[in-house]
């Protein structure tokens, strides 16, 4: 699964959370989720556990922590994809 395959199955998952309606039409891979799209950190777990969920994959504490731009989750969502 390239970035964009899992960028696109990640926005559905991110955009019922978004305050910032705008930052998120012009998402990248440099949008940061609390600073950009304005969500917080409840809802950042939230999108966690439906990241885990929709792509069958385990996010330990660690890595979870991380989870604060598009890039990194990104990276953490084909590490563990490829760890299965």
């Amino acid at each position: 699964m390239n970035n964009e395959e899992i960028l696109e199955k990640l926005k559905p998952i991110v955009k019922p959370f978004v305050k910032n309606e705008e930052a998120f039409a012009n998402l990248t891979e440099d949008t940061d989720f609390i600073t950009d799209l304005q969500i917080n950190s409840a809802n950042l777990v939230d999108i966690v556990l439906d990241t885990e969920e929709a792509f069958d994959i385990e996010i330990d504490t660690a890595s979870m922590e991380k989870m604060i731009s598009i890039k990194t989750t990104l990276e953490i969502i084909k590490t563990k994809l490829a760890a299965k």
